[in-house]
């Protein structure tokens, strides 16, 4: 029974360590294979690779800026921070110094979106974006403003936003009712809304239908021209429907 007894404690022993020392080498691979990052900030993009890859790490230059502490071509900013730890294979984003501001911005307000773009392009600045907006009195595809502005001697970036005017959309309205009012000071409504008068019709009454002398059988109708004083009956658009500004109104009157 006793020798039973140490056979199991034994064995369970056993399996403990090997349950130690198996967590111990995972903790050791994964501690392995992780690295602290160097600090690359005013190295060459050469030496930064170099110091990175041998701690198994990769590089990427996504941005550049101007800065007049950094020299032209050496790093001036990183992510992750030096002495973050990381595992290897871990990439590190890079900023490139482009040097002190020698450029001037150009003005390009008011000019077409296109020229802007040949005019900036040609100072071998970018246009960083763009965005479009209505504006009322100014005709479409302009620059309407521009980051960072003209002559600014502390840009960041060789890059230029651009604020460019879009078609003005035409104001919407809910046609009213007419039916009922005279068309003469309707007409004029419309037309003091910025609307147009369409086509106008006059109603044919039942009483209006008479019979042709030649041939009784055969209907004819007898209609009375509109003037200012008919009375409108019906209407195009209807009441109640969204319309522009221009858009041309029908009427049935009589």
């Amino acid at each position: 029974m006793k020798s039973a007894f140490r056979f199991i404690l034994l064995a369970l022993v056993l399996v403990i360590v090997a349950m130690v020392s198996a967590l111990t080498a995972m903790r050791f691979a994964i501690h392995g294979q992780e690295v602290s990052v160097p600090p690359l900030v005013g190295l060459t993009p050469p030496e930064a690779e170099r110091a990175a890859a041998t701690l198994g790490l990769q590089i990427a230059i996504e941005r550049q800026y101007y800065s007049p502490q950094i020299a032209e071509g050496r790093i001036m900013s990183q992510l992750p921070l030096p002495g973050t730890t990381v595992r290897r294979g871990w990439q590190v984003r890079l900023a490139q110094s482009l040097g002190p501001t020698r450029v001037t911005i150009p003005d390009v307000a008011g000019q077409s979106e296109h020229a802007a773009e040949l005019n900036i392009r040609r100072r071998g600045l970018d246009v960083a974006s763009t965005a479009q907006v209505p504006a009322l009195g100014i005709p479409a595809d302009q620059v309407l403003a521009q980051s960072p502005t003209a002559s600014a001697n502390q840009a960041t970036s060789p890059k230029i936003s651009l604020l460019i005017t879009a078609a003005a959309e035409p104001s919407a309205f809910v046609m009213p009712s007419f039916v009922g009012q005279p068309l003469g000071s309707v007409s004029r409504t419309l037309q003091d809304a910025g609307f147009k008068l369409g086509n106008v019709s006059a109603a044919v009454p039942a009483s209006a239908v008479t019979g042709d002398a030649a041939n009784p059988a055969a209907p004819s109708v007898v209609a009375a021209q509109p003037s200012p004083a008919s009375i409108i009956v019906s209407q195009i658009p209807a009441a109640g429907q969204k319309v522009v500004a221009g858009t041309a109104v029908n009427f049935e009157v009589r």
